[in-house]
C-alpha cells in the first residue's frame, strides 16, 4: 500500500471504544498538562470519543479546541462528549493528519494520543503537526509500544498475541512499535528542541485485570483487527478464540500485572 495509506487496526468496536472512554488528560496526557493554559488555540488530533479532547478543552477554556478524526462517526460521540460536559469550545473536522486543512501557524498546541502508531506516514504527520503550530508553540505526541509491552504470570498463548498484533499491524501500513521511535521520528520531521519522556499504564488490581483482560479478548475476537487477522492469513478464528482465552485467564489471576509503556514528546515548534 503507499506510504500514507494505513488502515485503522482497530477499528470502533465496542471494545475499542470502552478503552477509549477510559482515557483522560491525567491518565494519557500528564506530560502536556503542565504547557496548558486558559486562551491556548489546541488542536486535537485523532481525538476518538473525545474524553482527553475534552479534559484539554476544559483546561485552556475559555481558548479553544479543534477536535479532528477520520470518521463522522467517531467525530459525532466525541461532540456528545462535549455537550454531556457542558462545553461549548470545542469544534470538530473531518481530517487526514498526513494533509490537514488548516493554514500555517493556527494552534498554540497540536496533540495526538496514540495516532501515529496507525498512520502510514509518521515523519509527514510530524511535519504537518508542526505547520500548522504557531512558531513556539508545542507538538505533542504519545504513543504505546506492543513489544515493550510486559505481564506477569507468563503466558505462551500471550506470547502468541503480541507477536499476532505487531504483525497485522505493520501489515495494515502502522507501527505498532511507536513510542519507541518518536524521537527519531521528530527529529527526521525538523524539530530540534525536543523533550523525550515515557509513562505507563499499569493493570494490576482486581477490577483493572478484568476491565483490561476482557476488552482485549473481546477485541480478540469481535473487532475490526479480529477480521483482518483472519482475512490476512495472519489466524484463524479457531486461533483468535484461544487468545481470547488466554486474555480472559490472565484477568482471573490474583497477582496478574500488565504494564503499558508509552514513549512521549513535546517538541517545540
Amino acid at each position: 500500500m503507499p506510504k500514507e495509506t494505513a488502515v485503522y487496526t482497530h477499528g470502533h468496536h465496542e471494545s475499542v471504544l470502552r478503552s477509549h472512554r477510559w482515557r483522560t488528560a491525567a491518565n494519557s496526557a500528564a506530560y502536556l498538562i503542565g504547557e496548558l493554559r486558559p486562551g491556548l488555540r489546541v488542536l486535537d488530533v485523532g481525538c476518538g470519543p473525545g474524553t482527553i479532547t475534552a479534559d484539554l478543552a476544559a483546561l485552556v477554556a475559555p481558548g479553544r479546541v479543534t477536535a479532528v478524526d477520520t470518521t463522522q462517526e467517531i467525530l459525532g460521540q466525541a461532540a456528545a462528549t462535549a455537550s454531556e460536559r457542558g462545553l461549548d469550545n470545542i469544534e470538530f473536522a473531518l481530517a487526514d493528519v498526513h494533509a490537514l486543512e488548516f493554514p500555517d501557524d493556527s494552534f498554540d498546541v497540536v496533540h495526538a494520543h496514540q495516532v501515529l502508531q496507525h498512520v502510514g506516514d509518521p515523519v509527514q504527520a510530524l511535519r504537518e503537526m508542526r505547520r500548522v503550530c504557531r512558531p513556539g508553540g508545542i507538538v505533542a505526541a504519545r504513543d504505546s509500544d506492543y513489544a515493550a509491552m510486559a505481564w506477569f504470570p507468563e503466558s505462551p498463548v500471550m506470547d502468541a498475541w503480541q507477536e499476532l498484533y505487531g504483525r497485522v499491524a505493520r501489515a495494515n501500513g502502522g507501527e505498532p512499535d511507536a513510542g519507541r521511535r518518536l524521537l527519531s521520528w521528530a527529529r527526521e520531521a525538523g524539530f530540534t528542541d525536543i523533550t523525550p519522556t515515557a509513562a505507563s499504564w499499569c493493570f494490576a488490581t482486581p477490577e483493572s485485570r478484568e476491565w483490561w483482560s476482557s476488552l482485549w479478548a473481546d477485541r480478540t475476537v469481535g473487532s475490526v483487527y479480529a477480521k483482518l487477522a483472519v482475512d490476512g492469513g495472519h489466524a484463524t478464528p479457531q486461533e483468535l478464540s484461544a487468545i481470547a482465552e488466554a486474555w480472559h485467564a490472565w484477568g482471573e489471576q490474583g497477582d496478574g500485572w500488565f504494564m503499558v509503556p508509552h514513549g512521549e514528546l513535546l517538541c517545540r515548534a
